[in-house]
């Protein structure tokens, strides 16, 4: 199971990343336009947190597929490492990402909200599918469902292409889409602080702390010699 942020807020990812474990970074359009430096420069930024082997998703502006192509070429030569290029499911972009995936670059399908073009993009090649569960959710549809039927069209035909679950709103979907047989997801930074957080354990941390202090003050265990 693979945990990637959706962000590109720089100090985030490196708290993320020196703190947790985790697999990568996706970001889109939206999301970099409110940074306040060139978005070149936050990419490489991202990259150099991140290494050449975490997974970096980077998306495309263009919907003509000539264009999509050259924007393509372009993130991958100038990222390197592990990147994949995020091209949403429109008509123009399956017929990008069946040209680029021929060349070896990898591709991350985005904007999906069916199984059907799920499996359009797989078809063509894409490496990940990014579902939006919580927009599919918003717009009265299921989004686990949605994704659980992806999972199960994958399995059935034997196709190599994983599913990458974005958009969330709470952890309760997050855990319903990992047991559904999701490969990976993207989170952003509210959503993510809530995946390792519970105030119990807050509480019994402490007590443990308030219960030791009574017996030994502030004395470590590494104080004492045997």
């Amino acid at each position: 199971m693979k945990i990637l942020l959706d962000t590109a807020d720089i100090d985030f990812i490196k708290k993320a990343n020196d703190t947790y474990v985790i697999d990568g970074v996706t970001t889109n359009p939206s999301i970099l336009s409110k940074q306040k430096i060139h978005y070149i420069d936050v990419l490489q930024e991202i990259r150099s947190i991140l290494g050449d082997k975490k997974t970096l998703h980077a998306q495309v502006i263009n919907q003509d597929a000539e264009q999509i192509i050259k924007e393509a070429e372009f993130l991958h030569t100038t990222f390197q490492g592990n990147i994949y290029v995020k091209i949403p499911v429109i008509p123009e972009g399956y017929k990008a990402m069946k040209y680029l995936t021929e060349r070896n670059i990898k591709v991350t399908a985005t904007a999906v909200f069916t199984p059907q073009q799920a499996l359009m993009a797989a078809k063509a090649g894409a490496s990940y599918v990014a579902p939006y569960v919580n927009r599919i959710d918003n717009i009265s549809g299921n989004g686990v469902n949605v994704v659980a039927d992806i999972v199960t069209i994958f399995q059935t035909y034997q196709l190599q292409t994983q599913v990458l679950a974005a958009s969330f709103k709470n952890t309760e979907q997050i855990q319903k889409i990992c047991l559904a047989g999701t490969q990976a997801v993207t989170v952003n930074e509210d959503v993510f602080s809530k995946l390792f957080c519970h105030p119990l354990t807050d509480w019994s941390v402490n007590t443990f702390t308030e219960d030791w202090q009574k017996t030994y003050g502030q004395k470590i265990m590494s104080d004492f010699s045997i």
